[in-house]
């Protein structure tokens, strides 16, 4: 799934509607979902949930934030306050729909509740994923994915809300979150379609879009080649969620880019694109949003770790993050725990210490961003194994802010207002 700059993002948001203002929100500073994401010190609302991490005012991208935080804690080996757990079970509609943010979660969803797919897929991953320890949160998993089955669209895709057309970036995290949830994506039809269907007709041919997956114009709605919802749309090919293993055995070179006439090819030629991108540009991704300043897109550089690293490009998965190492301290400083969860999911992906990521202590630093955790353990093997020890702290996203824009044309990935009846 960082963030765009406020003006981008306000201007987005003044052209279309509600549909982009989530995505503006979730991470600012550089990217993802990009390269601007909302700084901490932005409108922050007059009064925060307690169990709630992050600053700033959470109704674009509360859910979102929070079960990125809940996710790379638990990756680290982190336990996190039951509190922080709570609001986010709390912001869970009876349907098993997830909205950006619900102010008044005592009151129940109705037709006018902005469900989405991108947010109630980000808390399914982080659910799954602390559901290994708590039971309880099993039910709410299964409702979670019942509902997103339920707005899945007959192309076999996801568009941020129901009834928007599929986009790269909605399809990949939807498939990470059933694949978190033991889910066979494969299986998971509508029309008798997957997303392994849908997302070779997300991507580009290898001479106009260098087989990039696209993100919509929009204007003319053409897709155009785009770094983030590629790094979803690799993964979501691949099978794979938002934790990503480092890979065993390194890939042996650079895919060659061919027809996309299947998932597996259009996540070769994804790969190709984003390897060709990064060696252009000295191991980092530039910001990729239109109108966006052109500079360093740290968040779009984390997606891409997670995206290479599932398809076993090692080397260049680890450059990056090395180069996130050196050059990410004040992006997240200024975006909060959505950019420090991103680093910390890249750092995991790339075998690298992100407790000692570029001299910083990761987990430190988001545990800082809310509630203090229960227990931290040394790895998160240890944690699933139920092996802990006490922690003296307390505690993108490209992937919100990039989607978040096309929504508004019916084809984004993150906020937009929900124009049906939720189901």
């Amino acid at each position: 799934m960082n963030v765009r700059r406020s003006a981008a993002v306000l201007a987005a948001v003044a052209v279309f509607g509600m549909a982009a203002a989530p995505a503006a929100f979730a991470a600012t500073g550089d990217h993802r979902l990009g390269q601007s994401r909302a700084p901490q010190d932005a409108s922050p609302s007059p009064s925060l949930p307690s169990g709630l991490y992050g600053k700033t005012d959470p109704k674009f991208d509360g859910v979102f934030r929070q079960s990125y935080a809940l996710l790379a804690q638990h990756t680290a080996g982190v336990e996190p306050a039951p509190k922080a757990v709570d609001w986010l079970t709390g912001q869970q509609c009876a349907s098993g729909g997830f909205a950006a943010y619900r102010e008044d979660a005592d009151q129940p969803c109705d037709g006018k509740t902005p469900v989405d797919s991108n947010s109630t897929a980000a808390a399914v991953q982080a659910l799954a994923a602390l559901a290994k320890r708590d039971k309880s949160l099993a039910a709410m998993v299964d409702r979670s994915v019942d509902w997103l089955k339920s707005v899945q669209n007959k192309d076999g895709g996801w568009g941020y809300n129901p009834g928007l057309p599929s986009d790269a970036n909605s399809t990949g995290i939807a498939v990470g979150a059933l694949a978190a949830a033991g889910q066979n994506p494969a299986g998971v039809r509508k029309g008798g379609k997957s997303a392994y269907d849908a997302l070779p007709k997300l991507a580009m041919d290898c001479g106009k879009g260098d087989g990039a997956f696209g993100l919509a114009d929009a204007k003319s709605g053409k897709l155009s080649p785009n770094a983030d919802a590629t790094a979803a749309g690799v993964l979501g090919s691949l099978g794979k969620g938002l934790v990503v293993e480092p890979a065993k055995k390194a890939a042996s070179g650079a895919p060659e880019c061919a027809k996309p006439d299947s998932a597996s090819q259009a996540a070769s030629n994804g790969t190709a694109y984003l390897l060709k991108t990064l060696g252009e540009t000295d191991d980092h991704l530039m910001s990729s949003m239109p109108g966006a300043d052109d500079k360093p897109d740290q968040g779009n550089t984390a997606d891409s770790v997670l995206a290479l690293a599932a398809a076993g490009q090692k080397e260049q998965a680890r450059k990056s993050a090395e180069w996130l190492a050196e050059n990410s301290a004040d992006w997240a400083e200024q975006s909060g725990p959505a950019a420090y969860a991103q680093l910390i999911l890249a750092a995991h992906a790339a075998g690298l210490d992100p407790r000692d990521f570029g001299g910083a202590d990761l987990v430190k630093q988001l545990n800082a961003q809310g509630p203090a955790p229960q227990t931290a353990s040394a790895s998160p093997s240890a944690a699933d194994a139920g092996e802990e020890k006490d922690d003296d702290g307390g505690v993108s996203i490209w992937w919100i802010i990039g989607v978040g824009m096309v929504a508004g044309i019916g084809i984004g990935f993150l906020y937009s207002g929900n124009r049906k009846k939720q189901p």
